[in-house]
């Protein structure tokens, strides 16, 4: 964008991988976006020209094939490509979590075998902690890990699986009392497996079925499924970092890197929906003039480029406090909380400046505005991040009394 979101202090080869991402973003994935939306279209073209930029490696080591970039470059990335099509960006995300998760986590054998695969886009990342009575209620969940000589069998049913069926590795978290006594915390007890599959729907492996695509309002072309376990077998060397009840900790490591990534998401929507608003203000007529020129959308598109601008700055400092090495918890709590509400207001403002037009599958802000309800229950709802605000806040100005 010429004037709103710029992010200071970016070194020339993070400026030049942002140009890169945008000329493709501008090229490949908006004159096609609707068009795959529509038709629920897994964008394989897209995917692939993303591998080719090497955006799959991007926060990935070099030491492991990758560029070894900063949250903050990644997040930046993925602003620019949810602006083309958020769909893609969600592609991109949960592969980002889990690479990010192996390289804080693993073992050496465990970063050694994935990561130069997972940066070459060769592996494909996926993570799953809900279940289908539970949402964001972590400390519930019921799928278990049993110990079984040499290896674990698995049972339980997840939900929600960004990549179900394109991933070939899952991050699953279960529930594994071994070495936990009774009465011991449920968020001690609980361990990530990784968890290699071929892509596809069915069963991918003896005991794990991928049932198919969940339909959903928006957010098409990428798939959403369920994973069923029954009796899957799973070896001991592949638990997240080799020792179990680690698990709790070790998503919300990665959680935290998922919410900026949200927030970076909802930035995306909210700059394209802005310029999908300005653009048709200063089109369309009404009473003899542009209805730019009218105060009522000026002042629209006043509020709409503040949103953009503010929700922005508070993803990129989340990302910066991250990449400092600080705990962030509390900055990506509220970025992705601001940068989902706002980017919810400014889509409907920008349907509202389009008027019956934006009612028409025709024009783009519709897909938009199917799209950002995604982002207000996507890792974790406001109501879960507010609840995570208030925790910390608390934290911070405890009463001295």
């Amino acid at each position: 964008m010429a004037r709103l979101a710029q992010t200071h202090g970016l070194t020339d080869v993070q400026r030049e991988i942002l140009s890169t991402v945008r000329d493709f973003v501008d090229k490949e994935i908006i004159p096609v976006a609707t068009r795959l939306e529509h038709r629920d279209e897994y964008p394989q073209d897209i995917v692939d020209g993303l591998k080719e930029l090497g955006v799959f490696g991007l926060m990935i080591p070099e030491e492991y094939g990758g560029l070894g970039e900063s949250l903050l470059t990644y997040a930046l990335c993925v602003e620019e490509i949810a602006r083309g099509w958020m769909s893609v960006s969600g592609i991109i995300n949960t592969h980002f979590i889990v690479a990010y998760m192996l390289k804080q986590h693993g073992t050496q054998e465990q970063k050694d075998t994935f990561l130069p695969r997972m940066a070459a886009g060769e592996v494909r990342g996926a993570f799953s902690m809900s279940e289908p009575a539970l949402g964001s209620d972590v400390s519930a969940i019921t799928s278990k890990a049993v110990r079984d000589g040499d290896e674990y069998i698995l049972n339980g049913q997840k939900m929600w699986l960004t990549n179900g069926g394109t991933s070939t590795l899952v991050a699953v978290l279960v529930r594994s009392d071994e070495g936990h006594p009774e009465g011991t915390a449920p968020h001690k007890s609980m361990t990530t497996f990784l968890v290699e599959k071929e892509p596809g729907f069915g069963e991918v492996r003896p005991g794990l079925t991928i049932p198919g695509k969940i339909d959903k309002m928006g957010y098409k072309g990428v798939d959403t499924t369920e994973l069923i376990m029954d009796g899957l077998r799973i070896p001991a060397n592949r638990v997240l970092g080799g020792t179990t009840g680690r698990g709790f900790y070790q998503m919300m490591d990665g959680v935290e890197v998922g919410r900026v990534n949200v927030a970076a998401r909802g930035c995306g929507v909210a700059q394209r929906a802005f310029e999908l608003g300005v653009s048709y203000a200063q089109q369309r007529q009404t009473f003899g003039k542009p209805i730019a020129q009218h105060q009522a959308i000026q002042f629209k598109l006043a509020e709409m480029a503040t949103k953009v601008e503010a929700a922005h700055a508070m993803m990129v400092n989340a990302a910066r406090k991250k990449d400092s090495g600080e705990r962030n918890d509390l900055e990506a709590g509220m970025a992705k909380y601001l940068a989902s509400e706002y980017c919810k207001e400014v889509v409907e403002d920008a349907f509202r400046i389009h008027g019956g037009y934006g009612f028409s599958k025709e024009y783009e802000i519709e897909r938009l505005y199917r799209e950002a309800p995604m982002l207000l229950i996507g890792e974790g709802t406001a109501e879960i991040q507010k609840m995570i605000i208030g925790r910390r806040l608390l934290e911070e100005y405890r009463f001295q009394g």
